[in-house]
């Protein structure tokens, strides 16, 4: 039988300890969480099947949104059609679209890799990690609409419901893309993910700056690198 005084002090190291523990998930509470994981899949786009009919976008908000409204569409064909791309680009001929080349060419969301642009720029968290295919998707009870997001996708990929106040992105619709099963070409298809970042051109060079939550825990793994490299 153990005596009073180790009872006294088995119970004191018992109360340090979930004093500690509590004072841990404390400040591990206010943290912010930095998605690692990759999306277990992607939306590749083939630009020589793609004819601009549009009805992935129709398919895309009629899915997440219950109506049919393509600039809510989580993709983007409509914004190619005319110009390309990049845009209108001076002189005659320089574009992708119907002025220059004719080729339409869809853009889906990479579903980027850490460090993730749109995540590192959202001051309130809204951008979390779905469960099921591991997509980032914007939770609409965090989001804002301040739409940092938006700015810091250097593909443009981020839209806004001025309705509703919000940013949208690609869900990957629960791992069964309703945008790929409506095209007609087989233009757009659900594959395993890969990373497209450095394969797809920008849009243009956003800039995304890290809050100091997530710059602070990002500093054990990319600064541990850095300091590899050097040596």
């Amino acid at each position: 039988m153990p005596d009073r005084r180790t009872f006294l002090k088995a119970g004191a190291a018992a109360t340090f300890s979930c004093s500690s523990l509590g004072s841990l998930a404390g400040r591990l509470a206010g943290a912010r969480v930095v998605i690692l994981e990759d999306a277990r899949g992607v939306l590749v786009a083939d630009a020589t099947r793609c004819t601009g009919c549009g009805r992935c976008e129709l398919a895309c908000t009629e899915f997440n949104d219950g109506r049919a409204r393509p600039s809510l569409a989580r993709l983007r064909v409509s914004r190619n059609y005319n110009f390309g791309p990049r845009g209108q680009q001076a002189g005659v001929g320089r574009g992708m679209g119907e002025f220059g080349n004719f080729r339409v060419v869809p853009d889906t969301c990479l579903q980027c890799p850490h460090p993730v642009p749109c995540e590192a720029a959202c001051p309130r968290g809204a951008i979390v990690l779905e469960p099921k295919t591991r997509a980032r998707v914007v939770d609409p009870n965090r989001c804002t609409g301040c739409r940092s997001c938006a700015q810091a996708c250097p593909w443009e990929m981020i839209g806004f419901d001025p309705a509703a106040g919000k940013a949208m992105k690609c869900t990957l619709c629960a791992g069964d893309p309703e945008c790929a099963a409506a095209c007609p070409t087989g233009a757009l298809r659900y594959v395993p993910w890969r990373d497209l970042t450095g394969a797809v051109p920008v849009r243009r060079a956003a800039v995304t700056v890290p809050l100091a939550g997530s710059a602070a825990a990002c500093t054990s793994c990319h600064g541990t690198r850095k300091d590899a490299r050097r040596k």
